[in-house]
């Protein structure tokens, strides 16, 4: 398994991977998948633009695709390179999504664990991973991955979880 950025190259399995998620009614997450694929050029340029040019009100951060031993895109990561008021109380640095397909087979664990050496890269010694507090796997893979807990806290009525875990 490993990472790879978004490239044209692989336009045909993140197509794929997007509609198989998109036949389900469950939120996609990272935010990243929600960018508009129309014209696919244009959608890798605003991908890897983002590293250094993010839009207003965001910051910078780095989209990767989580490729299985067959080339599939199972999931995919958004790393933050920082953290704004936002990040803190919802998202933090690393968000990741597991395409419902290939769920219960290690890749979120291994998502997780390869954009927290990413995130190393970039320069996070320390990272700050949320998700909803009913979301067991979610935590379970956190925790897998050395997150200490934070807090719990209410976002939009629902209630939160927060981790830091430190990279090594």
């Amino acid at each position: 398994m490993r990472l790879v950025k978004p490239t044209i190259n692989l336009k045909t399995a993140y197509l794929e991977m997007l509609a198989s998620w998109k036949k389900t009614t469950e939120k996609m997450v990272p935010f990243s998948l929600k960018y508009d694929t129309e014209d696919f050029e244009k959608f890798i340029a605003k991908n890897n633009n983002l590293e250094i040019n993010p839009e207003k009100g965001f910051v910078c951060h780095t989209t990767f695709w989580l490729l299985n031993e067959d080339n599939e895109i199972v999931g995919t990561s958004n790393i933050r390179h920082a953290l704004n008021d936002q990040l803190l109380l919802e998202g933090g640095h690393i968000g990741y999504g597991i395409s419902p397909t290939h769920r219960r087979k290690g890749y979120a664990t291994q998502i997780l664990k390869l954009s927290l050496e990413a995130a190393k890269k970039i320069g996070i010694q320390r990272a700050l991973l949320t998700c909803d507090k009913n979301n067991i796997g979610s935590k379970k893979v956190i925790l897998k991955n050395g997150g200490i807990f934070r807090k719990e806290q209410l976002i939009n009525g629902n209630p939160s979880l927060s981790f830091w875990i430190n990279i090594k």
